[in-house]
């Protein structure tokens, strides 16, 4: 069931999430201080490629101090606006019954979004 999931998030837009991850990611690997934000990108990346079946969560020592200053960062600098994208895209999602599924990935990922730093897939 979640491999059939995953192909219908791809289908609906899941690809173009994770690519617009994946290319800020790399913009933000060109200077060295934004190295550590354009990995935890790469994460959402690979997260938002095939969230049906996987789930974010804290590493095994986390959360740490330095994740959270880390995550202090993330948010001062404006990122939380991916987390207000995707909670906008769940609610969309959540207007019809066979779109509750997605919307509920996308609740997930804005969760995940806000505080990436410390978090690993599984």
């Amino acid at each position: 069931m979640n491999s059939i999931g995953n192909i219908f998030w791809l289908i609906l837009g899941g690809i173009v999430i994770a690519l617009i991850y994946y290319i800020v990611g790399l913009l933000m690997c060109i200077t060295i201080i934004g190295i550590p934000f354009g990995v935890q990108l790469f994460k959402l990346g690979t997260y938002a490629l095939w969230p049906f079946g996987h789930d974010l969560v804290d590493g095994p020592r986390e959360p740490g101090c330095v994740s959270v200053v880390m995550n202090l960062i993330w948010i001062l600098l404006g990122w939380w606006e991916i987390a207000i994208l995707h909670l906008v895209c769940g609610l969309l999602f959540c207007i019809t019954i066979v779109g509750i599924p997605f919307g509920m990935q996308h609740f997930k990922m804005a969760i995940s979004s806000i505080f990436p730093f410390g978090k690993e897939i599984r």
